[in-house]
């Protein structure tokens, strides 16, 4: 593969998605707090970089797919602060119409399919939705995320060994924050390296920084030309690490202060910044106008949200089952 240089474009790109990102979880953590948010709620700060670095290596006719942490993919994936913000509080408006909450954003329109609860679920989904590809003769391919925790799902060992028996378009990705909600990994595991879970089934495997969107970049690059070529599935275990408990009713008190201001230290956003301001691409100030420009769009979401109804109580039976089939049985 050629080697991959970034533009200008692509620098303030990654700063302005990351920059919305969190500000804009920073905004769902203040509702929360004030009960204009209810239920579970899982944040994604500090692990910006994964999402903005993958989704400027790819397509938008590929799919993704991830775990209840899903706030920054659907942004990623280009679904509208309105219609997420209208989902969390639950309201008609919202991407799926008030009904999935924050664990389960979806969008078919932007090919973003979750959004899953239940631990480990997506990965057998993933695989799927790369056959569905396989089979229709496209060039596109699925992104399967979930964390170090799902890793350890016995769906995950079947899903490996079919993806590679089939040589199926799909990247996996491991975002490894090094905490299965409190359990760390070293308490769940002698395999320290996630990543080699794969080798083990011949499937290229990597580890990424996870702080950094070049290295991101890089590899879903790789991954994705791998995958076009019809030489099937990679695993990429990144390293990355969430700044917030693992929801929002998690004090986090299983880490050190010193621990978590050391990887502060390595933040994305914030190595984008000097990046950006080094290379003269950006003043400060005008990279004041772009996180002015994200507060704006957030307090829009949050006033799109306050002003939206609640579904209506008889649309409690729509969109539970699929009624219209592809075909007829006689």
């Amino acid at each position: 593969m050629a080697k991959i240089t970034f533009s200008k474009e692509t620098y303030l790109k990654w700063f302005e998605e990351m920059m919305l990102m969190r500000r804009f979880e920073e905004k769902i953590a203040q509702l929360y707090g004030q009960q204009k948010i209810r239920g579970f709620c899982h944040l994604y700060i500090g692990q910006e970089a994964i999402v903005a670095a993958t989704m400027s290596a790819l397509i938008k006719e590929d799919k993704i797919i991830t775990a209840y942490r899903d706030h920054a993919h659907a942004l990623g994936c280009g679904i509208s602060a309105n219609e997420i913000m209208a989902e969390l509080y639950g309201k008609v408006t919202g991407c799926t119409k008030g009904k999935g909450g924050s664990m389960h954003l979806f969008s078919k329109e932007h090919n973003f399919f979750g959004g899953h609860g239940i631990v480990g679920a997506q990965i057998p989904l993933g695989a799927g939705m790369a056959l569905a590809e396989q089979y229709n003769g496209t060039k596109n391919l699925s992104v399967c995320y979930f964390g170090d925790g799902a890793a350890r799902q016995g769906a995950l060992h079947e899903t490996f060994n079919m993806a590679m028996l089939w040589k199926l378009p799909v990247i996996f990705v491991c975002e490894n924050n090094e905490y299965a909600m409190g359990t760390s990994v070293e308490r769940t595991t002698n395999v320290m390296d996630i990543f080699k879970l794969g080798l083990g089934y011949e499937m290229p495997s990597f580890q990424v920084d996870g702080m950094q969107c070049e290295a991101v970049h890089i590899a879903i690059a790789e991954a994705a030309e791998r995958a076009r070529s019809g030489n099937g599935p990679t695993f990429l275990e990144i390293k990355t690490y969430r700044y917030r408990g693992h929801s929002m009713s998690d004090p986090a008190k299983y880490r050190t202060k010193e621990k978590l201001e050391e990887y502060k230290l390595q933040d994305p956003i914030e190595r984008i910044r000097k990046t950006i301001l080094s290379k003269k691409w950006a003043s400060n100030d005008d990279l004041e106008k772009i996180e002015e420009k994200v507060n704006e769009i957030i307090l829009a979401s949050v006033e799109f949200a306050e002003n939206s109804d609640y579904p209506a109580a008889d649309s409690l039976y729509t969109d539970v089952y699929q009624h219209e089939y592809p075909f007829i049985i006689e």
